[in-house]
This record gives C-alpha cells, sequence and structure tokens, in this order.
C-alpha cells in the first residue's frame, strides 16, 4: 500500500510528531510504501520528499516577513496545497494520513486529496479540532466554554491564546474552518482518537459518531532483557534487577497545566516521607516559575531539574525512580511518556483527567488522584513510598501487562485495516 504521511514538523518536537515518524518507520518496516509531507526546517530529518515541503513560517520569534504571512499560512495556505498537490500526483497514495497540520500547513491540503479521490484519515492528537487554543484549558483551569457554547469567541473574549492579537486570529481561523467553509468535515473520511475521552469530546462538538475510532496509542515494545514471554510477566518470583533509588520522576514538557509546580510542593510537603526528592526531566515555560518557587529544595537538592535528556540517559531515570508521576490538571490525551512508563513496569501516579484513567486504573497498574488537589497527591505519594515488596511487586507487573497489551505490532494492524478498508471504498 502506498501511504502519505502529513504532519507539520518532520523531526521529533513533541508526540505527536514522534508518533508520526514512528509510525511512518512501522509502515516502511512493514513492506509498505510512504512518502512524508511537512515544512521546511533545518532541524528536519532528510528525505527524498523535502522539495515537496511548505516554505518554512516562525510562530515564535520571527521577524516582520513572518508575522505577515502568519495569517495566511494559518487559515488558507494555497503555497502548502499546491505543493502537496504535486506530491499527491507524483507519489499517487492509496490513502492520506494526516496529523498536526494546523498554522504551519493549513487544511487547504485536505481538499487537495479530495480533489483527486483520495480518502484521508485525521489523527486527532490534541483538540485543536474542537478549542482554539488545542488544549481546553486556559488560565489555569479546563475550560469548555468554545464547545458549550458552540462559538469560538470565548478564546477572544477570555485571551485564551498567548495574546489578543494571537487569540483573535485563532478565533478567526476557527470560525472560518468550522463555521464557514467546514473544511475539514468535507474532506475527511475518518477521525482516530487515541482516548475515548477524545472520541467522546467530538462527538458533543457535533461530528457523526461512525467517523470518529478509538486507537490508543502504541507502548513501546517491552525490552528483551525485561520480557521475554507472556509467563515471564506471570511469574510469582519475577524481581526488577535494575537498581531503584528513593525519588519520584516527572518527565515531558515543562508547562503549567502539566501540575509540575503541584507535584513539587507535594514533594516538598513530604508526601508522608522524610527525604522524598523529585527529578524533573524536560524543558518549557515552566521552568523559571519552578526555579522561584522552589528554590531552596533546588539548592539543597531535594529537588533536581535536569533538562532535556533523550535515549539512554532518559531510560536510565525511568528505570531508577521510585515512580512516575503525570500530575496534569489540564485534560491530558494520551502521551506517550505515560506508556513508555508502563512499558518499564514503573509504578504510574497520575491525575484524574482525560484521557488517563482509561489506562491507569487505581491500586491495579498504578495510582490515581484528582487534578490539583495537592494533599490527595501527597497522601498517594505516602502510599506508593510504603508499598509492600509483594503489592508493589504485582503493581509492576500490571502496569508492564497493560503495556503489552498495547503493544506497536496490534496498534499498526489496526491503522493499516483502517488504511484498506477507506481504500477499498474509495476504488
Amino acid at each position: 500500500m502506498r501511504i502519505l504521511q502529513a504532519n507539520k514538523f518532520y523531526y521529533p518536537k513533541g508526540g505527536a510528531d514522534k508518533y508520526f515518524l514512528d509510525l511512518t518507520k512501522a509502515l516502511n518496516a512493514a513492506g509498505h510504501e510512504t512518502a512524508v509531507f511537512a515544512m521546511a526546517d533545518p532541524r528536519n530529518l532528510e528525505s527524498p520528499y523535502s522539495r515537496y515541503f511548505a516554505s518554512p513560517v516562525e510562530f515564535n520569534g520571527g521577524g516582520l516577513k513572518d508575522k505577515l504571512k502568519i495569517p495566511g499560512r494559518m487559515i488558507y495556505s494555497r503555497e502548502a496545497k499546491r505543493k502537496f498537490a504535486r506530491e499527491l500526483d507524483d507519489f499517487k497514495p492509496d490513502i492520506v494520513h494526516v496529523h498536526n497540520i494546523y498554522h504551519q500547513l493549513s487544511p487547504s491540503i485536505l481538499e487537495a486529496a479530495k480533489a483527486r479521490g483520495i480518502p484521508v484519515v485525521m489523527h486527532l492528537h490534541d483538540y485543536k479540532l474542537i478549542c482554539p487554543n488545542y488544549r481546553l484549558f486556559t488560565k489555569g483551569h479546563i475550560c469548555r466554554k468554545c464547545l458549550d457554547e458552540k462559538s469560538y469567541l470565548p478564546c477572544l473574549t477570555n485571551n485564551c491564546y498567548k495574546s489578543y492579537l494571537q487569540s483573535s486570529l485563532a478565533t478567526l481561523e476557527m470560525t472560518i474552518h468550522h463555521k464557514w467553509l467546514h473544511i475539514y468535515e468535507k474532506n475527511l473520511d475518518l477521525l482516530i482518537a487515541p482516548s475515548e475521552f477524545m472520541r467522546r469530546l467530538v462527538i458533543e462538538s457535533g461530528w457523526p459518531a461512525e467517523k470518529i475510532i478509538t486507537i490508543y496509542n502504541p507502548a513501546p515494545k517491552i525490552s528483551e532483557a525485561l520480557l521475554n514471554t507472556e509467563d515471564d510477566l506471570l511469574k510469582n518470583d519475577y524481581q526488577n534487577d535494575y537498581p531503584e533509588e528513593d525519588y519520584l520522576l516527572y518527565f515531558g514538557r515543562l508547562a503549567p497545566e502539566k501540575g509540575i509546580s503541584d507535584l513539587a510542593q507535594a514533594v516538598k510537603s513530604g508526601g508522608g516521607r522524610s527525604g522524598q526528592k523529585l527529578h524533573i526531566v524536560g524543558a518549557g515555560p515552566e521552568e523559571k516559575n519552578i526555579r522561584t518557587e522552589f528554590g531552596p529544595e533546588i539548592k539543597s537538592g531535594q529537588i533536581k531539574l535536569l533538562g532535556r535528556l533523550t535515549g539512554q540517559s532518559l531510560n536510565d531515570e525511568i528505570t531508577k525512580a521510585r515512580a512516575v508521576v503525570f500530575p496534569s490538571i489540564w485534560p491530558e490525551n494520551m502521551p506517550l511518556a505515560l506508556l513508555e512508563s508502563l512499558a518499564q513496569g514503573k509504578i504510574v501516579i497520575a491525575s484524574r483527567v482525560g484521557g488517563l484513567p482509561e489506562i491507569i486504573k487505581d491500586k491495579e497498574n498504578g495510582f490515581l488522584f484528582k487534578a490539583g488537589d495537592i494533599k490527595e497527591l501527597e497522601a498517594v505519594i505516602k502510599a506508593v513510598c510504603e508499598l509492600k515488596p509483594e503489592i508493589k511487586k504485582n503493581i509492576e507487573l500490571r502496569a508492564r501487562e497493560s503495556a503489552r497489551i498495547l503493544d506497536p505490532g496490534s496498534h499498526l494492524a489496526k491503522i493499516l485495516q483502517i488504511y484498506s478498508k477507506l481504500a477499498k471504498k474509495s476504488g
């Protein structure tokens, strides 16, 4: 099968981009022919299809030229559509799978595929299809105003997107796309939601249920060193040979909606255990606030900010952690970091929000707490630190079993089944 994958970035900037790259790699490994479409960028991976890529535009901190290009690129990019159409004609895909295309590419490319009778699948990595600022979160709180009021004006009146200028542009973008042109509705054959939470919200926004399917993101393949067979997973004499240290771990983007300051406060308060430490891996706008608010704890070494880590360095941090914490106060969809933690058999502590409770079952394969409730988080941390060895081992085993069920092979099979069905229908 010939598949054209489109995403605004062709390098692993975030979870959505990593998924796009991993899926393309898996499709190639399975013997399918793939092409990619993205925005030109010096950080991009090498690709024989880069000659088709849309010209670069900088949305954060760009010069006057970029600022003048932004409105047209966000709302309807004729350049991206023209270049995408040329790639469609040259590559002749059986199916198009788009990921995050808004802003840098725009949905104009969808019309090019529709005009050629090529079916298009869209992956919903975030809430942009229903929320102008893509997070369902503003001013420190979950926000459903645009969804509930069936209007995008609250984005402007509440200044939800960086500034009033950008909020007005995001409001206009959403109004044109969804109220006037209906460009997504007319040109997409199927939506893939990585969580039931996402699927329910999109249906609530007005999309027909039959056009949305839930497929959970795949967990990383479990290392043979950790698990050789299904029977090994269930053996009562299983022992974790990896050294565990007395710290909690957060890894991911450092942003206010991630609830990192709540976690740091819970660790500072002790969580019922003196000497408890927290390692924070990642970078982002919240780092400055954390350094200011928890300066003494950082200085003493109780809280460590380790910056961005990848590869073996990140793997070591995960394997040595007592538990990995996802304290989000926004409705997380299905973060890849969560699945990576489960694949390593780590106890996960997650807030009861968004799609997280669909994977984490309280006191079975991890622990849940009410988002934003620092006292409850402290109590959960205390409970995890005081787990009896046998109970701890059983939770770790069930965590790994959760990841095994979400293996990459079965995930790819589900994606290919969708491709095949839509390609046959269009043919």
